[in-house]
């Protein structure tokens, strides 16, 4: 595993193609396999579903991304006013507060809070320019844009090959145990490319078309930002909600209701999220706590850039399973079992029916049929 992650680290400048196209291609698989069971070949359906994936990409590249990078550039240029703004808009309108806490309380309140937003930006802002230098130079914007579909048409054709051959070089006598850990990790990497990534998708179109039909300004940018960052707990409502609460008190006061929108807009979002999205298209298949979740994107994101934060969240689903499989080999091992224990276990095996879930077989009714069909002859011969 260490061997692996120096690896990663070696090669971190070129990998974000290779992920972005490896990623592609696993999202796609199924796709392609439903293709197939309708008559197509697997090179016409890989043909078929990278030409309508590049379209989706290609039309949204034009039509989405230079509003929405015009918005983010005109948020941060004028986020040192707003905040001057809303300084002003609490000293001003808020005396009661000053009465009730004191002069001095509210000094410290809007130092710690000017002190807060400007880290904030500052922190933002090198966050940004990091991720920028390590993973998102103009050559690895180039190969993101030429390699990518390139790697993942490849792969995307050669898909089930390559998981024939894997599947045969397992060996023999461990090959369903094997297969067992390899479907848990399927299913963690479909909740987190596939799932996770329909939920990303869905919020960062809901919040933006609803920021931008409530009429905020930058609305498309705060909340296309807010979706993107869902996949951090908690990080993305966070961010999007005091954005927009910030710019709509600016935009909109002493008018309640347009204010009163746009938080409701994030709360029905974070409803959706939670209850409906998440559940439905996630659920527990990661089987992560949030925490190391946020210590896992921070850590990774510090070691790799741009490229750590696609990984983060794969990689610490991965771990999960190798984790949960072993503890449960550890608790059916002699380390957690004792030796008396495995030793009475292995003299009556029936006592360990609930450690490996194998049920002793019945006794055979049929064998007794026999016996007493011979019985009865017996008696009608005498």
């Amino acid at each position: 595993m260490g061997f692996s992650f120096f690896i990663l680290w070696v090669f971190r400048g070129i990998l974000l193609p290779f992920v972005v196209g490896m990623a592609l291609a696993y999202l796609l698989d199924p796709v392609t396999d439903l293709l197939e069971k309708i008559k197509f070949s697997r090179f016409w359906a890989t043909c078929v579903v990278m030409t309508l994936m590049m379209a989706i990409i290609i039309s949204a590249f034009f039509l989405l991304v230079p509003s929405i990078v015009q918005q983010g550039v005109g948020l941060a240029q004028g986020l040192p006013e707003y905040v001057n703004i809303l300084q002003t808009f609490v000293t001003e309108r808020a005396p009661e507060l000053y009465a009730w806490l004191g002069e001095e309380r509210i000094t410290q309140f809007e130092n710690g809070l000017a002190d807060l937003l400007s880290g904030g930006v500052t922190m933002l802002g090198n966050i940004t320019a990091q991720i920028m230098q390590s993973g998102l130079t103009l050559i690895n914007v180039l190969a993101l844009l030429v390699i990518t579909p390139v790697v993942a048409f490849y792969l995307l054709l050669d898909w089930d090959g390559m998981v024939e051959q894997i599947d045969k070089l397992l060996p023999r006598d461990h090959r369903e145990e094997i297969r067992d850990v390899m479907r848990q990790i399927d299913k963690a990497m479909a909740a987190v490319i596939r799932g996770q990534g329909t939920v990303i998708i869905l919020l960062s179109i809901f919040y933006g078309v609803a920021l931008t039909v409530a009429g905020l300004n930058f609305g498309l940018a705060i909340g296309v930002t807010a979706g993107l960052l869902s996949f951090i707990p908690y990080v993305g409502f966070l961010v999007g909600i005091v954005l927009s609460a910030g710019v709509a008190i600016v935009q909109y006061w002493p008018d309640f209701w347009p204010i009163g929108i746009v938080l409701g807009i994030f709360l029905v979002g974070q409803f959706l999220e939670g209850n409906i999205l998440y559940p439905k298209l996630v659920g527990s298949s990661i089987g992560v706590h949030p925490v190391w979740l946020m210590f896992a994107l921070f850590a990774v994101g510090t070691l790799f850039g741009f490229v750590g934060l696609l990984l983060a969240v794969p990689i610490v689903a991965f771990i999960g399973v190798l984790v949960r499989f072993a503890i449960k080999k550890y608790i059916q091992g002699q380390l957690y079992l004792g030796e008396e224990a495995m030793a009475a276990g292995a003299a009556n095996p029936t006592k360990q029916t609930g450690a490996t879930g194998v049920k002793p077989a019945k006794a055979s009714r049929t064998a007794k049929k026999p016996a007493t069909k011979s019985a009865n002859s017996a008696k009608e011969k005498k």
